[in-house]
Formats: C-alpha cells, structure tokens, sequence
C-alpha cells in the first residue's frame, strides 16, 4: 500500500533531490535551471499551473513562447511544451527511477512561472506531497493523465499540433531525465508506462546513460536559426 508523505520531521522530497543532484554533478548547474532549487516553491508569488488550462492562460503561455524564440505559433507552442514537459516530468521519473518516490504533480500542486528569456519555465512544488513506494501507475497518473494530457487539449485549442509530436517529447524528455541521472535501465518500464515506448529508441552506454533518437520532431529546424537537436528524427531523413 502507497502513502503520501509531507511535513517538516521527515523532507519527502530528499530522495528526489538526491537524483536531481547527481544531474547537476554531472551537467553542471543550468542541467536544473527550469526547477526551483530543492523543488520547493510554496512562498513564490507564481500561479499555479492550473492557470494554463484556462483559454487566457495558455494564451499568454504561447505569446510568451513566441517571443522566446521568434517563431511561428506552431513551433514556439512545440518548443515551449518540449521544456514544459520535460521541468515537469523530471523530478518525478528520477524520484520513481531512484527512490520509487514521486511527488504530486498535478496542476494545482505546480506554480509555474514563464519568461521570454532563458530559462523560458520554471517549476515548483506549492506544498510538497510526495508518494512513497509509488506505483508506475501512480507516476503516470500524476505526470501524465492529471496533467500533461489535459495540457495537450488546451495547446490543441489554440495551434495545430499533433499529440503523437507532443507526446514525442514527453518520451525523449523522460529519457534524457533518466539518462541524466544515470538511470537509463529503467527507461524502457517508465516509457512503457506513461504509453511513449514507441516515439523514441535508447542505445544504452556504458557509464549508464543512453543515446536517445526521436522518432517525432520538436520543430526547433523552423527557427529563423534553424537548430536540428542531437537526437532527431529528421538527421536520417
């Protein structure tokens, strides 16, 4: 049987941390520089994420994007949600990877603030309530159907984008998460879970990390600088 954790004699969220700091040992600090440090965010004046499920909110979240990256709407919202998703599944897929631990993430637990210079998003924890001995169907519940899937519609309302291209980054943003952390064995069961297996192939490494190729693109070749990322799809086409 699960049970959330939270308050102040035992910190929930240190095994989460712990993973995250073995990124940040490894990549350096700008490796965390969409998550608020120690993940807690409960006395920002931000709103929480719940907002951008609203028509107004996510309009603002793409004004912003566009001005991010001087883009075309499609392509901003597509590279604005590959960040978005990734801040947001990152702590949870490494806590469940390294510590079966994930933290409640669903949109009125996240604040959330957005800026049309780097880092575009930054992501906190209103009041930390994490799940010990989680489930993959507690990870996916929190990341993915309380948060990322209603996200999609709302985007979908205002742009056209196809799921599977936004899902594409939701499984190379998990990869590369656990990949960071040294976790890349338990990709594959994590990928399965959230329903991604299929948009992206590892290549494992011997340090344990992996080699990550997508099968679907974020759209970052369209900038008026065009950028092809390390791991994308249309380097074999």
């Amino acid at each position: 049987m699960t049970a959330i954790i939270s308050g102040p004699a035992v910190d929930p969220l240190s095994p989460i941390n712990a993973s995250l700091a073995i990124i940040r040992q490894r990549h350096g600090e700008d490796s965390l520089q969409g998550l608020v440090p120690g993940l807690r965010a409960g006395r920002a004046a931000w709103p929480s994420a719940a907002v951008l499920l609203t028509a107004d909110g996510m309009a603002d979240f793409l004004a912003t994007a566009a001005q991010r990256w001087n883009a075309q709407p499609h392509a901003a919202a597509a590279l604005a949600w590959k960040c978005y998703s990734y801040w947001l599944a990152l702590p949870a897929v490494t806590g469940y990877a390294a510590a079966r631990r994930v933290p409640i993430m669903t949109p009125s637990e996240v604040l959330v603030q957005y800026s049309p210079r780097p880092p575009f998003v930054r992501l906190g924890l209103r009041d930390p309530l994490v799940v010990e001995d989680a489930s993959l169907a507690t990870l996916r519940s929190s990341v993915l159907d309380e948060h990322l899937l209603p996200l999609i519609e709302q985007i979908q309302t205002h742009v056209h984008l196809g799921t599977r291209t936004l899902l594409g980054s939701v499984a190379s943003g998990t990869a590369y998460a656990l990949s960071r952390a040294g976790l890349a064995a338990q990709a594959p069961e994590v990928l399965a879970a959230l329903g991604v297996e299929d948009l992206v192939e590892l290549t494992p490494q011997p340090d344990g990390q992996a080699r990550i190729h997508r099968k679907t693109c974020c759209l970052a070749f369209t900038l008026p600088t065009p950028k092809v990322c390390s791991g994308c799809c249309i380097r074999n086409t």
